[in-house]
């Protein structure tokens, strides 16, 4: 016999707003008081939206591995699918499938260490334009630098002109969008004529017309340059169907929003890190040093930059690009012995999990030593899921990564990046986990390795 929610502690909301103030108000802390404070499972309210925490990784796992029961109809994901569309990370059921199937090629391994050199390349030109002694909003320089390189292997231009600023501005009208969104609680307010939805709006429209125009320069051309545009127009179903435009142009957001976006705050926030840590920024240094001397990395050398892909690992705990994930069940089922309604939204957090002291020696802290037994291994499913798991975990993981260390080996080997003092470092939970008012650090010019 399954028992009802409602026997389960919760945090005390409004009347009216349930616990919406609270979570709009502060979502990290809130949701963290959540987890510490109440039972595996806590109910929730958000206006008129009922929801439920899951803090049990048995139950995230559960969740996360039969996305044919638990979809992402709920009001965060359908937010980003206005800006997305039926893209991979949002479209469901049988039309996923499909084009999860298309898609596939793209992210083929041989595929993507053909873009190791581009990353390194694109690296090493930003580097050109650092003086020693520069002050840099080094989270600024990470967003132009990774939206550079996604452009490139996607669309085969260099993208330093106006389809690329096009690009990167609705990206960041959409987040602010999203912020304003997720304060509101998600509800269905899109339609009004505000300023932010009239900026969103026409934000992407101008994108759109910038991508079908690439799109279409492609169809006419029939030209193969090798980029993930003539990948994805040349996949054919088992059918023989191929992509619609349409579908091109929501697969191509998607794969530019998840490939510049989240690589860019992850390494941001490893800037961060390292600079707080001078014994880690060091010991980095003498691996570069010892792996790659004075040349530049390449593919070959990431089985060797052991130390560099554990601090990747480890800012992706302390933040992930996405602080929490949602899955609404299609049906009545249940969960840890609870009966959960159809369309009840369930909660669960990569920032909660991978803070769990349960989990993580102190798990504040940043130890990127802690991932040298193969640790990720070792930790339950549903613990540590920066990239989501399961049937739908991220299809772009292995390229992520990759950029990640490479962009990250590049860059410190030639420098080393020291926070100005009195700045205030806040992440802001936005569609993705970014720094509020970007990260300032000063440029030095590596010379000696310490």
């Amino acid at each position: 016999m399954s028992k009802d929610l409602h026997q389960l502690s919760r945090p005390k909301g409004s009347l009216l707003f349930g616990n919406t103030v609270d979570f709009a108000s502060d979502p990290l802390g809130f949701l963290t008081h959540c987890a510490q404070a109440y039972e595996e499972m806590v109910p929730l309210r958000f206006l008129f939206s009922r929801a439920c925490l899951l803090t049990q990784p048995e139950h995230i796992d559960q969740v996360l591995k039969q996305p044919e029961l638990f979809t992402k109809n709920t009001p965060a994901w359908q937010a980003v699918r206005s800006l997305v569309g039926d893209g991979l990370l949002t479209s469901e059921g049988a039309f996923w499938s499909r084009q999860r199937r298309l898609t596939q090629p793209v992210f083929h391994q041989q595929r993507i260490a053909a873009y190791g050199e581009t990353m390194v390349l694109y690296t090493e030109r930003l580097l050109q334009t650092w003086q020693d002694g520069d002050v840099r909003d080094i989270h600024q320089d990470m967003m132009q630098l990774t939206l550079n390189i996604v452009t490139k292997t996607l669309f085969n231009v260099d993208m330093s002109g106006v389809a690329a600023q096009t690009i990167a501005q609705t990206l960041e009208v959409a987040m602010e969008w999203f912020t304003s969104r997720r304060k509101q609680a998600f509800l269905p307010l899109t339609g009004l004529p505000t300023a932010i939805n009239r900026r969103y709006k026409q934000a992407l429209q101008t994108m759109d017309q910038t991508i079908y125009a690439l799109i279409q320069q492609r169809h006419q051309s029939k030209d193969d340059p090798g980029d993930l545009l003539s990948l994805l127009l040349q996949a054919q179903d088992e059918d023989g169907s191929r992509m619609s435009d349409r579908q091109l142009r929501d697969e191509l957001t998607t794969l530019i929003l998840a490939g510049h976006e989240t690589t860019a705050n992850a390494l941001s926030w490893v800037w961060m890190l390292l600079a707080q840590n001078p014994a880690v920024e060091s010991k980095l240094a003498r691996e570069l040093q010892t792996v790659l001397g004075d040349r530049a990395p390449t593919l070959a050398d990431l089985p060797q930059l052991r130390y560099t892909e554990q601090i990747i690992k480890e800012a992706l705990r302390l933040y992930p690009p996405l602080f929490s994930l949602a899955r609404s069940p299609v049906r009545d089922c249940d969960l840890a012995g609870y009966r959960i309604p159809a369309g009840r939204i369930l909660l669960f957090s990569p920032w909660v999990m991978h803070r769990s002291a349960r989990y993580f020696a102190e798990p504040l802290q940043f130890q990127p030593e802690r991932w040298e037994q193969d640790l990720e291994k070792q930790l339950p499913k549903g613990v540590y899921f920066p990239f989501g798991d399961g049937p739908r975990v991220c299809m772009g993981k292995s390229f992520a990564l990759m950029e990640a260390v490479l962009l990250l080996a590049t860059i410190a080997q030639k420098c080393q990046l020291m926070l100005l003092p009195d700045q205030q470092l806040t992440p802001l939970p936005s569609m993705t986990l970014r720094p509020q008012t970007g990260i300032h650090v000063r440029v030095a010019k590596r010379t000696t390795v310490n």
